[in-house]
């Protein structure tokens, strides 16, 4: 349904923007103009780059965490501690109705944790050993309740139908400008000039930037929906102590790869207009939003 309901949303804004287009007299302005832009071609094309992208790296997304962290699934528990672990994560896995995740320890100082993985029967969830050994039990048994829940609410796939949107509207008006700029304004006439190109990149990048500040806050609004699961499986006092106990009394928490930062527990403090651009929440928005729950 996830997934019908985003294809739905893009094939319903790819229709909005030929309509709006053809209102504005846009395509009339090019033909008159000698450019033969095919925008249905081109939106068509856009679509399956920007959506290709987004799915090869949600498929490939276990293997990249895996990578980029150096996480080690555990196979076989090596002693009650990894027993425990992998025990609390099939018991929480049970109750939100997912099958059984990849349980895996990457070693880092710094306390985090992340899930990922192409669906919900398909995810991993790995802590770092700063984090276990930084908290206790029933802290980190909030920590793991909040990463089932990202899986269990499917935000993985939700997070990339919303990249496979957002990367192709960025590719489409980046290029509709370009070839405004390139044939309309500086009237070129032989093929693609450098107009063209350097108008393209231009708007990629800034298109680019506000495209991140879409899926950012989409990610914001993900995290106390987690926090909620996190709750739910563990106790609402152990996810709020979780989260102070992130909050202060420690290092700064640890930053994780760009690619699966959205799904960590948390992804450091930022301040200003970087904000903007924050996957996760303040940690004082989302213990007052449980407190309040």
């Amino acid at each position: 349904m996830r997934v019908l309901l985003f294809l739905a949303t893009n094939i319903a804004v790819l229709v909005l923007a030929g309509i709006t287009f053809n209102l504005l007299g846009f395509e009339s302005i090019l033909k008159n103009n000698g450019v033969d832009l095919d925008l249905q071609a081109l939106l068509v094309w856009c679509a399956l780059f920007g959506f290709g992208g987004s799915f090869i790296s949600l498929l490939v997304s276990k293997w990249m965490a895996k990578r980029a962290t150096g996480a080690q699934v555990i196979e076989s528990p090596r002693n009650e501690a990894e027993q425990w672990l992998v025990a609390t994560v099939e018991r929480q896995a049970k109750a939100a109705g997912i099958g059984m995740p990849e349980v895996a320890v990457y070693d880092a100082a710094e306390p985090n944790a992340f899930a990922t993985g192409a669906s919900r029967n398909n995810a991993l969830v790995a802590v770092s050993t700063g984090l276990l050994r930084s908290m206790s039990r029933s802290e980190v048994e909030a920590v793991l309740g909040h990463e089932i829940g990202h899986v269990a609410n499917g935000d993985m796939v939700t997070l990339t139908l919303i990249q496979g949107v957002v990367n192709t509207f960025v590719m489409f008006f980046a290029r509709v400008i370009g070839f405004f700029v390139d044939r309309v304004v500086l009237k070129n006439e032989r093929g693609l000039g450098i107009g063209y190109w350097i108008t393209t990149i231009v708007a990629d990048i800034v298109l680019g930037l506000l495209a991140s500040m879409i899926v950012a806050w989409f990610s914001r609004r993900r995290e106390f929906r987690a926090d909620i699961a996190g709750a739910d499986l563990a106790g609402k006092q152990n996810m709020i102590a979780a989260l102070q106990r992130l909050k202060g009394g420690m290092d700064q928490p640890g930053e994780l790869p760009d690619s699966i930062a959205a799904f960590g527990i948390s992804s450091g403090m930022r301040g200003g207009l970087q904000a903007l651009f924050r996957s996760h929440p303040p940690l004082d928005d989302r213990i007052e939003a449980l407190m309040q729950r």
